[in-house]
């Protein structure tokens, strides 16, 4: 039996916090509330990484943070962390077509009452 398969690179960039305006309660809708992101970007592998391999046969993970983070439209309201998730993934898809598919972790640290993780992760596909 042949694993038809082919092989994949998951660059990944975790638990980091971004202010992002979110939420539908009233104290939600006027501050930015704090967000801790994590971002997992499936590519397909090269055959091969040699140890001068450039950076062009990868991504450079800053892109996954920065799709999180300076990328998020200022002074817009998001009703959902969900649409927080979408947009970061439309912003990386849009970015780089070697992406095969995209997981984003979002958890809302302000409502934690007793340290456990609130929050969702959204997994799409490119079509």
């Amino acid at each position: 039996m042949t694993d038809t398969q082919p092989d994949s690179l998951i660059l990944e960039v975790a638990d980091f916090d971004v202010n992002v305006l979110t939420g539908i309660y009233s104290e939600e809708t006027k501050l930015p509330q704090p967000l801790r992101f994590t971002i997992w970007a499936e590519m397909l592998a090269e055959d091969h990484y040699a140890p001068d391999t450039p950076l062009s046969a990868s991504k450079n993970y800053m892109d996954l943070k920065h799709a999180a983070s300076t990328a998020l439209p200022e002074g817009v309201h998001f009703t959902l962390i969900e649409a927080v998730a979408d947009h970061v993934i439309e912003t990386l898809f849009l970015q780089d077509p070697r992406i095969r598919r995209l997981k984003v972790k979002i958890i809302k640290l302000a409502i934690a009452e007793a340290g456990e993780s609130i929050g969702i992760t959204l997994t799409r596909t490119r079509r």
